[in-house]
């Protein structure tokens, strides 16, 4: 018996007229679930290895900053199967200084070269016949260093006694980092300056002050699938197979690491198993490609889980805020110093930390402000991009001095926000006027929810309860290009080009439904092919929730072109104006004769044969105005901005100090809802990960090393911890210039999620902890501290 899946097209037993075509607005299941949940999708890890692949087993360094002085791999090479051994030196010696690769400064060599800068930095690579004799050969080599100042937290990187790169060269990648410029003798490869008004005068004549330190711990981003990448030669060009959510940038890399043109490279990719930032820019492919490259064969790197968390983290960030009221409860200044530790490579830290530095006041009507966010190197291992692209930890700052101030006020958390919030019009801190965020809605929503005004139980001596609300805004990444290429078939079905790589979040679905919108087709007929840039066309990255509005926006255009060709063919054919004609469901007709013809017969019409395809090409570039040198301001930032709320309430163990999420509600502005299920499976799967990093997640490091590096130490939230109650909600407030109104939506609920948390801890216990995650051991030390202080105070 043949099975009928779900999402194919049912047998035709309805008119064109009355069957769903599953468009904009619908809730299609996203095209590839049943094979995601049977596993049965093949991933980049499921292909095979022809005879030949040589296995990579990466031997990593010991020490946090030390001269290489000789690395011995005498004992590897004597191991059968091993086929030879690489160093950094020795790529050097072919690549040069081509071998630091990075996409803000050129700072990342794929091997230590002259020295290592954290602790797992990879030092040399072992092929071999099969991946256990690799790794095996790869314990087996030896590493002499002289040790050199190490540079362990933002306080020593900032005392000036130690640098972790003598020079920084910038890579000049991307538009929006191009203003880069090289610098010596500094472990702070970037600043970002926001300035508005005279806030120190604001602050000495304001009324009511609060100020907080508030730190959040690098994380481990933990997707399902690890990090594996196949590179090889074939007539001259570098091909590669890689877990990659950013393929048109590896292939810029690679073309810049062997000195060849873009041409000869090409990067495919598969439906990726999740990955949040871990599979950007320059991880295993630059070390793949180059060994590919200098030994002719076939490489396979697979990282283990231990490795994964050696090749990028989230950005541990320390903010140092003030906030200040008038006497009539107007906030008049906020001041924000942001520390982002960028580990030993800058990998895009820079554009996070200006991404992040210009929302760092908070979405509030705020008179003066000063913001000083910063990157900065330390001899830990790297940080990169992650949900939220550094928002979390500057929203987890003002969403404290918010809360804190309106409770120094005697005003309700709530409705303190709600009178502050940016409404549509209304200038940002940055300087850019705001559209298309809802932050009043998407607060009243929430707080309706959990019943905002309804009495808080009181509890029973041991456990306790409270409620808490906050909310979160974010400039999507701008300037950014996208490509589309459509491909019409005689037979009515469509094939779609893109380099948006799926990785969990639905994209490939929702572009055919864009696609599907324009043309009046059934969007299950619209295939989306993979990332392949030798077919699918130049996307700026797949990452900061950019490309439902980017690339759809690039989708509508193309579908659009489609449609004015298709519309012409009818036109030749009949005679008649193209403007009179119509594209539906059913083909073009033309109503004051009475034509009509279907697609295929169109199609067949024009070319003469079957089986012919008509195609266009489009592209959607952004815009910004680049912030001004020495305000940081500018009256275009930002293409859209991502707005969102959360409202929880909570019970907290007195005794334990374990937190209960009784009933989370959260809420974001998506401008319009593309596909309404996933839509909501994003707002509720950025506020799981949210919980995580609120009271879970957390790398422990001693001395430069990560401590917990294995999933046995590392803890997560299990479905055990998720809240009883979890309430998505899609605010619509339609953007302009979005493809049907549509804006990203895939980070927009992480942003609000540890601080609505510690906002609830304070509300039901009279602590405020300000620094994550809040965990058991956390809470119950505050709680005696608090205990302790009444005590002293009787």
């Amino acid at each position: 018996m043949t099975e009928v899946l779900p999402d194919t097209p049912p047998v035709d037993t309805r008119s064109a007229e009355t069957e769903p075509r599953f468009g904009v607005g619908e809730r299609r299941k996203r095209f590839d679930a049943l094979g995601r949940v049977r596993g049965t999708i093949r991933y980049t890890g499921d292909e095979g290895n022809p005879p030949g692949t040589a296995f990579v087993g990466v031997h990593r360094s010991t020490a946090p900053h030390a001269k290489i002085v000789a690395v011995h791999t005498e004992d590897a090479l004597k191991i059968e199967g091993v086929l030879t051994v690489v160093t950094g030196r020795d790529l050097y010696e072919v690549l040069g200084d081509r071998i630091y690769t990075g996409p803000a400064f050129a700072d990342q060599p794929c091997l230590a070269v002259d020295k290592t800068r954290f602790v797992g930095e990879a030092i040399a690579a072992v092929l071999a016949t099969d991946l256990d004799t690799a790794r095996a050969a790869a314990d087996e080599i030896a590493v002499e260093y002289e040790e050199l100042p190490p540079v362990y937290d933002i306080d020593d990187a900032l005392s000036g006694e130690a640098f972790v790169h003598e020079e920084l060269r910038p890579s000049s990648v991307f538009a929006d980092l191009a203003h880069l410029r090289g610098v010596r003798g500094t472990n702070v490869n970037y600043e970002y300056r926001q300035v508005k008004g005279d806030a120190a005068a604001e602050h000495a004549r304001a009324v009511t002050t609060v100020s907080a330190t508030t730190w959040a711990p690098p994380t481990h981003h933990v997707p399902i699938e690890l990090p594996t990448t196949t590179a090889w030669v074939d007539s001259g060009r570098l091909e590669m197979l890689s877990t990659t959510q950013t393929p048109s940038y590896v292939r810029q890399t690679v073309s810049d690491l062997l000195d060849i043109p873009l041409s000869r490279v090409r990067i495919t990719t598969r439906p990726l198993g999740g990955s949040f930032g871990c599979k950007m820019y320059d991880r295993l492919e630059p070390l793949a490609a180059a060994l590919a490259w200098t030994t002719g064969r076939r490489v396979r790197i697979d990282a283990t889980r231990e490795d994964a968390f050696l090749l990028t983290t989230r950005h541990g960030a320390q903010v140092t805020g003030k906030m200040s009221a008038d006497a009539d409860g107007n906030i008049v200044a906020v001041t924000s110093d942001v520390r982002y530790d960028t580990g030993a490579f800058a990998d895009v830290g820079p554009r996070i930390a200006a991404k992040s530095g210009l929302v760092a006041p908070g979405p509030y009507r705020i008179a003066s402000v000063d913001v000083r966010s910063r990157c900065i190197y330390t001899n830990k291992v790297s940080a990169g991009p992650f949900r939220g692209f550094g928002v979390p930890q500057v929203t987890w700052s003002h969403e404290t001095l918010v809360d804190e101030l309106a409770r120094e006020l005697g005003e309700d958390p709530y409705l303190f926000r709600r009178r502050h919030l940016l409404r549509e019009g209304d200038i940002a801190t940055v300087g850019t006027k705001m559209h298309s965020a809802d932050f009043l809605t998407c607060i009243d929503e929430v707080t309706n929810a959990i019943g905002w005004d309804d009495p808080t139980p009181q509890g029973d001596g041991r456990w306790v309860h409270g409620k808490g609300v906050a909310v979160g805004f974010k400039a999507v990444l701008t300037p950014t290009i996208a490509n589309a290429t459509l491909n019409l078939n005689q037979d009515g079905s469509a094939t779609l080009l893109i380099s948006t790589v799926d990785m969990g979040q639905g994209s490939d679905t929702i572009m055919s439904q864009i696609a599907g919108e324009v043309l009046s087709l059934d969007s299950r007929r619209i295939h989306v092919v993979r990332a392949d840039t030798d077919a699918t066309p130049y996307d700026t990255i797949t990452a900061g929730s950019r490309s439902t509005y980017h690339t759809g926006n690039a989708v509508r255009l193309v579908a659009e072109a489609m449609r004015s060709k298709l519309l012409g063919f009818a036109a030749e054919q009949w005679g008649v104006p193209a403007d009179e004609l119509v594209l539906d469901a059913q083909g073009v007709a033309h109503e004051p004769k009475e034509l009509r013809i279907s697609l295929p017969d169109l199609v067949r019409t024009q070319f003469g044969a079957r089986g012919a395809t008509v195609t266009t090409a489009e592209n959607f570039n952004s815009w910004w105005v680049p912030y001004d040198h020495d305000t940081g301001l500018s009256e275009k930032v930002t293409e859209h901005w991502f707005a969102g709320a959360a409202a929880v309430r909570i019970a907290v163990d007195t005794w334990t100090g374990r937190i209960r999420t009784q009933h989370l509600a959260i809420a974001g502005d998506v401008g319009r809802a593309i596909n309404p299920t996933l839509v909501e499976q994003q707002l509720s799967g950025a506020a799981i990960m949210g919980i995580g990093h609120a009271l879970f997640d957390e790398l422990v490091f001693d001395q430069g090393q990560i401590t917990n590096a294995t999933m046995l130490d590392y803890q997560l939230p299990s479905i055990k911890d998720l809240p009883e109650k979890l309430t998505p909600i899609i605010v619509e407030s339609a953007h302009r210039d979005g493809p049907f109104g549509a804006k990203g939506v895939g980070e927009t609920t992480i942003l609000p999620i540890a601080p609505v948390y510690a906002a609830a801890v304070r509300d039901a216990c009279g602590v405020r902890i300000t620094t994550l995650p809040l965990t058991p051991e956390r809470v119950l030390n505050h709680l005696a501290s608090a205990a302790d202080a009444g005590k002293a105070g009787r």
